[in-house]
């Protein structure tokens, strides 16, 4: 007898350790072509004698669909298969497209000198990476409660920083000892184990797991769904200019810039100032990620828990200001191994210790509605800053050399962190409601931001 598929099993909207894991292990997922493209491939590339402009432009390529994924919120939106869920739909088949790439690639097997090819594999594959990034926050968004989101933020940027360190490790050992076409192999056929484990789960009661079976879209969903374009854009347009969202923007792209720049001048220090090869270059990236995978997990969300988003994210600005301000002085040091290794260790974790605190705060700015929408725009805009951060490491020539990235992120956070001081950004509900309850009913105050 035919059963209607999501009564029973895995449903994430029964459990919040299984929402909480299923988030952990699909920015896993998504941190294993991100360690390829942005660190494996890069110090490849810098051992083998590439200079800073072919790595910068590579990395620039690959970072550019980061910063045009807005386009991916407002399809997804738009258009799903609810008897599927929301989101699992477009997951299936961003990672079918991402193992069809890496297939490509393992038969074009490009050298170090094929930049454009390079970069356009790297531009390929991290496209399709964004449509499952803009999927997961977007589940993310629809799935988790308010409580969970500091928690979750820690979970899911935890686990990409480990899906990161993983991919760095591995593929960049692999690389050194047998080849490009082994490490997209080998990413390839990871990322199959995980669409396996989509296929085992629901988002919702009584949803299908595959388009054949038996089961319906959820009515929390339909009522959700927008249907049109017109509502999307609007809805989407009236949240985005409201002055909070404003302001987050810039912050959001000084993250960006941090990324975007260090990504790529750590394999150049790594090589010119210490002679080390792509592997040692790799797994030291991939140490630094795990660890900051684990402070993640741990102490970004707690952090986040106990002083709030806004306070946290000011707490690691103020620290990445120090880091960046350090490297720019101390050039004469940078043969130092232990300088070099504190100062990947440093900026992997601070970067997503930072991104764990700010999370939060965009996810209150977004409109349930268009959250795909919003939500990946505010991703797209940080994302934006990357590529930023990568170009402006392509030109450090014409700045005054490799040390100038480091006054160009210091910008960046330098302006982030003046706003964050003094804008007032969306607090969680129970400050208001308990706020409420401490006044005389005619004087309790509407929701403000803080």
């Amino acid at each position: 007898m035919a059963t209607i598929a999501g009564q029973s099993g895995l449903i994430l909207a029964r459990s919040r350790r299984l929402r909480l894991f299923t988030l952990f292990i699909l920015y896993v997922g998504q941190g294993l072509p991100i360690g390829l493209f942005w660190f494996a491939i890069p110090a490849w590339m810098a051992a083998n004698g590439a200079p800073a402009a072919d790595v910068g432009s590579v990395i620039a390529l690959t970072a550019l669909p980061w910063s045009l994924k807005f386009v991916n919120g407002f399809f997804m939106d738009r258009y799903t298969y609810l008897p599927m869920g929301r989101r699992r739909i477009w997951l299936l088949g961003a990672q079918s497209v991402m193992i069809a790439c890496l297939v490509a690639a393992i038969f074009l097997n490009p050298a170090v000198s094929d930049v454009a090819i390079l970069g356009g594999i790297g531009f390929v594959v991290n496209m399709a990476t964004t449509f499952q990034d803009v999927a997961v926050d977007g589940l993310a968004v629809d799935i988790m409660e308010e409580d969970e989101r500091a928690r979750g933020s820690g979970m899911m940027f935890g686990g990409q920083s480990i899906g990161i360190a993983t991919a760095t490790a591995l593929t960049g050992t692999v690389i050194g000892a047998y080849g490009a076409p082994a490490a997209y192999a080998i990413v390839a056929g990871l990322i199959l184990l995980l669409c396996l484990y989509i296929l085992a789960f629901n988002e919702r009661e009584g949803e299908r797991k595959l388009p054949w079976q038996v089961g319906t879209a959820h009515p929390r969903n339909i009522e959700m769904q927008v249907g049109a374009w017109w509502p999307i854009l609007k809805t989407t347009f009236v949240s985005m200019i409201k002055a909070p969202s404003v302001l987050w923007t810039p912050v959001l792209l000084g993250r960006g810039l941090l990324y975007g720049g260090l990504t790529g001048v750590t394999p150049l220090i790594g090589s010119n100032y210490l002679g080390w090869n792509e592997a040692e270059i790799s797994s030291l990236t991939a140490a630094a990620g795990l660890v900051a995978g684990v402070l993640c997990l741990t102490l970004g969300g707690w952090l986040g828990d106990r002083y709030g988003a806004k306070r946290t994210s000011i707490g690691w600005l103020i620290v990445q200001l120090g880091m960046c301000a350090t490297m720019y002085f101390s050039v004469s040091e940078w043969s130092n191994e232990m300088l070099f290794m504190a100062f990947v260790y440093a900026w992997i974790s601070l970067d997503m210790l930072l991104t764990v605190s700010c999370l939060p705060i965009s996810m209150r700015l977004c409109d349930p509605r268009t959250a795909a929408t919003q939500f990946t725009i505010y991703m797209a805009i940080s994302n934006f800053g990357i590529s930023i951060g990568a170009f402006a490491l392509s030109k450090v020539d014409g700045f005054g050399g490799l040390p100038s990235i480091f006054l160009v992120v210091g910008a960046g956070m330098a302006v982030a962190l003046t706003l964050l001081i003094f804008v007032r950004y969306p607090r969680r509900p129970e400050y208001y409601a308990a706020l409420a309850a401490k006044l005389p009913h005619d004087d309790r105050l509407k929701p403000r931001i803080d």
